[in-house]
């Protein structure tokens, strides 16, 4: 199991999945209405390092977070 958490305006509790990689991970959020958007615009990290190869194992314990974009200045 993998813990998926989401970050600022997403506001969606965090939830626990048993996920494989990245890819199948994305898979089962775009399932979600309210993440399709979401997932297009994130980055996402995996144990606080980005990640960009969905293709990357997730081994049990692992912290996944999706990351909305911000500004500042």
């Amino acid at each position: 199991m993998v813990k998926i958490e989401f970050l600022g305006p997403i506001n969606k509790d965090s939830i626990e999945l048993d996920v494989k990689n990245l890819k199948e991970l994305k898979q089962i959020l775009q399932k979600d209405e309210s993440l399709k958007e979401w997932l297009e615009l994130c980055a996402i990290s995996l144990n606080d390092e980005m990640v960009f190869d969905e293709n990357v194992n997730f081994k049990n314990g692992d912290k996944i977070c999706l990351l909305p974009p911000v500004c500042g200045g």
